[in-house]
Formats: structure tokens, sequence, C-alpha cells
């Protein structure tokens, strides 16, 4: 009993520390800060313009009340006036990846947000850190925990900021699972089950597909919300997993995890069972407890999600827009000198426990999350 109740101190204390101190209760609320509003927004620079930046978070930066699209950083020279013209981007704050580094002379650009193949996240949040830029850097981190480390590391030494686009973290039916399980609300939560996958229909030469840019497929892709679902939902870091794959078709899925299967164990003695898919559709994040359950039953999409519990029937909250709240708590949170709530050792741990699936997968044998 005495590590379960070290284990969750110890994610509280690492929580409220990642929200800038705030107590746990309000840490299910939206951000709200007066003395801000009347203050500039802040400048963002979204690096790697395909789909996410395109279809998600360039209109969300619509949205915003405290950051603004200020900036871009593209490989593409065709997208450059394109944008330009769409957003009003003056030519000072359009880069491309090889003088992106001269961002560092641009007082316009205070924030830059990485949305690149995985294997480029470490190299650009190093790179943007060492330009005195604060960084948000899209899931997953990085290719491992190591990486996920030596970005931490270089924006502690430069006194900047790092973040992780973990969007649901400012989503109402996301919330409300963290506070169902986290305060007990159920009683003790005994197992969670969660899941994410969908098929993938896309070009077969994506990065996505290719295991040195991305890193691996639908684990580091969708499994990633099944995990952090499981962790925010308990409060606690598991210790322990033991994984298997299986993979239908060995062409398009040659190089990467198609579907994998794990199971996590936590100090408290919780359970959490865990699937992500390139080639199944499945959306959900589940808690039982000892008093009842509570469930999303479609649980990381962009809107539209849905949940309800044994007690209180259907969750009946609004959906919003994941992406500007995300942007304009980390904007806050540089305004007001804060770690985030989503900061880089959040990154870190989930990278942790995928690291030990892909030693589980390779041994066959439960591995420690170390």
């Amino acid at each position: 009993m005495k590590e379960c109740n070290t284990s969750r101190r110890n994610f509280l204390r690492n929580l409220s520390y990642g929200i800038g101190g705030l107590a746990i209760s309000d840490f299910f609320t939206f951000p709200v800060n007066a003395s801000e509003a009347g203050k500039k927004k802040l400048g963002i620079a979204l690096v790697g313009l395909g789909n996410y930046s395109s279809g998600q978070l360039a209109p969300a930066l619509q949205e915003t009340k405290h950051c603004y699209l200020a900036g871009i950083v593209t490989g593409t020279p065709e997208k450059e006036k394109i944008w330009a013209s769409k957003y009003d981007i003056v030519e000072r704050n359009i880069y491309n990846y090889e003088n992106f580094d001269a961002i560092n002379n641009n007082s316009d650009i205070d924030i830059v947000y990485v949305v690149l193949p995985v294997s480029m996240h470490h190299d650009f949040i190093i790179r943007a850190a060492r330009a005195g830029k604060h960084v948000i850097c899209e899931k997953p981190m990085a290719l491992n925990a190591r990486e996920c480390e030596e970005m931490i590391a270089v924006c502690k030494e430069n006194d900047r900021l790092l973040s992780i686009g973990y969007r649901l973290h400012f989503e109402p039916h996301n919330q409300e699972m963290m506070r169902l399980g986290q305060k007990q609300i159920f009683g003790k939560v005994l197992s969670v089950d969660a899941a994410n996958g969908f098929v993938y229909r896309g070009d077969p030469k994506a990065w996505r597909l290719n295991k040195s840019l991305s890193g691996g497929g639908g684990l580091m892709d969708m499994g990633i919300y099944a995990i952090q679902g499981a962790r925010y939902t308990l409060g606690e870091e598991p210790t322990f997993v033991t994984a298997r794959e299986q993979k239908t078709n060995h062409e398009l899925f040659k190089e990467v995890d198609e579907t994998v299967f794990w199971e996590l164990e936590f100090p408290s003695g919780a359970r959490s069972s865990g699937q992500s898919s390139y080639n199944a559709n499945f959306n959900y994040l589940k808690a039982q407890a000892t008093g009842g359950s509570f469930e999303l039953t479609s649980a990381y999409r962009y809107s539209g999600i849905e949940g309800r519990s044994s007690k209180g029937g259907d969750m009946a909250f609004s959906q919003v827009n994941q992406q500007a709240l995300q942007m304009d708590d980390f904007a806050l949170c540089v305004k007001n000198n804060k770690q985030s709530r989503v900061s880089g050792e959040e990154g870190l741990m989930d990278m942790k426990v995928i690291d030990a699936i892909y030693r589980s997968l390779s041994s066959g044998k439960r591995e420690q999350i170390i």
C-alpha cells in the first residue's frame, strides 16, 4: 500500500508542477486569466505544413485569444505563397528548414510548434530552444525516451518552456475521466480498457509507414492516446508491461507495427488493457472501479466525443476546439513563466512506456518500464 500511495503522490505532484502549481481541482477547468487579456498575443510559427497544421492548427489559431499564427517553416516552396496569402503572413516570418535558425532574430515569433515526422522532432526542438523560442512538440514526442530526455535538457539549459501537443488534456470529457479516476469518485479504479486505431488507406510510401521517420506504426501514432488515457484516468505511472503484435498486411506494414495489444501494471494493482492499430477501427476509454464504471465511447477525436457513467448517465459537456485551448494555455504559460500541464516530462513518460512495449514485443516477456 505504501508503494501505491507514493506512486499516486508522485503523479499528482508532477501534475501540479506541469500546470504551474495549480491545485488538483483547478486542473479540470480551462485557463482564465483576466490580467492577461490586455497583453499582446504571442506569435506562433508552425514548422511543417502537412495535414494537421493545415486542417487543425492553422484554423484553430484563428480562434485563439492569447496567440496567433505569425510564421511558417516549410520545406515546400510552393506552400509559402499559399499560406502567406491565406493567413496574411509577412515574408520575414517565412522560413525553410535550412535557414530556420535565423528565427532567433525574429521578435514576431515567441513560440515554435513542431509538426514534422517524428524523426525530426529532436533536431527541431533543440534548434528552436537554442534560437530562444518556446516550443510545442507534436506527439509522439520523439523516437525514444533518450531523445526526449535530451530535448528536455536543452530546453531547460536555454530557459525555454516545452509542451507536447496533448490536446485532450483540454477536452471536457477527457478531463472528466481524469477527475472521476484520480479523485476516485466511483471508488478505487480496478481496470482501464483503452484502444485507438483506424484502417490505414493512405499512401503506402507515406512517412508514417517508414520506421526511420516514424519510429513505429499504429502504436506510436494511435496507441499513445490509449496509453495517455490509462495514465491520466488512474493518476499513476505504470511499472510493467506485457505486449504482443498481430500483423495481417505484411506488405503494407513491413517496416512498422500494425496492431499491438498490451497490458500495463500499476502500483495500486490496477491493470490497463490497451490496443492500437493501423488496420482496425476502435476509439474508447473505459474504467471499472469498485463502485461503478465510467467511459468515453468515442474518446480521442477532434470532435464528437461522448461519454457516460454507471451512475450519472451521459456526460453532458460541450464540444470544444481542443487545439485552440491547448495553444492558448501554453501561451499563458509562457506569459506567466509557468510549466505546461502537458510538459516535456509528460511526453517522456509515454515514450518510456512505448519503449517498454517494443522491448516486450521483441523479447516476448513482461518488461519493466524504466
